[in-house]
């Protein structure tokens, strides 16, 4: 790498930084101010604040890393070419290619960074949001984590409930089918079940247990039972979002847990596998659009480039949420949603930078 080199690539790797350092204060501002009545309220400890605000910085971070970087490049690509320092290199002979070559090595950096942590940091700082969000601000919602669930618990045996509720480990029209072969065995209802950690044991409502047998069906009812099962509340409280909480290994396992139970929820878990490797991929696609963009000198300068800058980092976040919600309510492949927003913006990439002026 030579002088220029060392220099631009400075420049990225600060100006990433700085977007980081402007825009996440203002986030854990916004989000205090939105929040504060309740924390004095409950009379939250302040170190357990500090810490959810830790953890929020990574959660914001790492959820609008495509927008941050995009605004990076823009920002620091449209100083060089209002300083003409762009226009220099292509004067002196440098080609395109070799003035991009800072900018992927930027971007490797950038993007080995958020893979990592977006295998192994972010899920666990995401899950500590979340579990102080639901102890301490969500408390007057309806906490809901899971509805119409349905779980595959072994061989022979099915559950199914309307809703869990994490908060108070509560479900709703809880149903237990066991099966002999294709043959149903007997089956348990009620019309709520609760699981209570200091005894370890369910406790059903309006339980009622029908055997069936080839002769006639035996019937148990009592208005409270307290039982074990073969399965513990947590194939009950699968959050929707459970599996922006696991690391990579964790995922994977967990994912063909759910497979072999019969998730109704593995497009969403994909979705989530799939990002984790496609939006690292993202950031060299980002950075080739930004560059294209911001290296022509314009009138307006810099804010133009911005505004411009901005919308296409909306757009991308758009299409990405957009396949996202395609993939978990339509046959589209989960994959393919992943991927696509990455295809059509790659394609764009090469267009623009193929037509970048020289």
């Amino acid at each position: 790498m030579n002088k220029i080199d060392k220099y631009i690539l400075k420049k990225f790797l600060l100006t990433y930084v700085l977007i980081q350092a402007l825009f996440v204060p203002i986030a854990i501002v916004v989000n205090l101010a939105d929040n504060i009545d309740k924390l004095l309220a409950k009379q939250v400890p302040l170190n357990e604040i500090l810490e959810h605000y830790y953890n929020f910085s990574i959660y914001f971070s790492s959820s609008l890393l495509p927008l941050f970087l995009f605004l990076a490049i823009t920002w620091f690509t449209s100083k060089l070419s209002s300083n003409s320092e762009i226009i220099a290199l292509y004067s002196s002979g440098v080609s395109i290619r070799r003035i991009l070559q800072p900018y992927m090595i930027g971007s490797l950096i950038i993007a080995v960074f958020s893979l990592f942590t977006g295998m192994f940091i972010v899920p666990e700082s995401t899950k500590k949001y979340n579990d102080f969000s639901y102890k301490y601000l969500k408390g007057n919602r309806k906490a809901v984590d899971n509805k119409n669930i349905f779980r595959k618990i072994n061989e022979d045996e099915y559950i199914f409930l309307t809703q869990f509720n994490q908060k108070n480990n509560v479900g709703t029209n809880f149903t237990l089918e066991n099966f002999k072969g294709e043959k149903l065995n007997f089956k348990i209802s009620s019309t709520s079940i609760r699981y209570i950690p200091d005894i370890e044991k369910f406790r059903l409502n309006n339980y009622t247990k029908r055997t069936i047998t080839d002769s006639i069906d035996l019937l148990e009812s009592r208005r409270t039972f307290d039982t074990i099962f073969s399965f513990n509340v947590d194939d009950l409280t699968p959050l929707n979002y459970v599996a922006e909480t696991l690391n990579y290994n964790e995922l994977v396992n967990f994912i063909e847990i759910e497979k072999s139970r019969g998730s109704t929820n593995i497009e969403r878990y994909l979705v989530v596998k799939y990002k984790k490797w496609s939006i690292p991929f993202s950031i060299f696609i980002l950075t080739l659009i930004g560059f294209s963009v911001a290296a022509e000198k314009r009138r307006g300068g810099t804010g133009v480039n911005l505004a411009f800058g901005i919308c296409v980092a909306m757009v991308y976040v758009f299409f990405d949420k957009i396949f996202g919600v395609l993939a978990q309510q339509s046959d589209l492949s989960p994959l393919v949603a992943v991927w696509l927003p990455n295809i059509i913006f790659g394609v764009l990439a090469i267009y623009l930078v193929y037509n970048a002026k020289k």
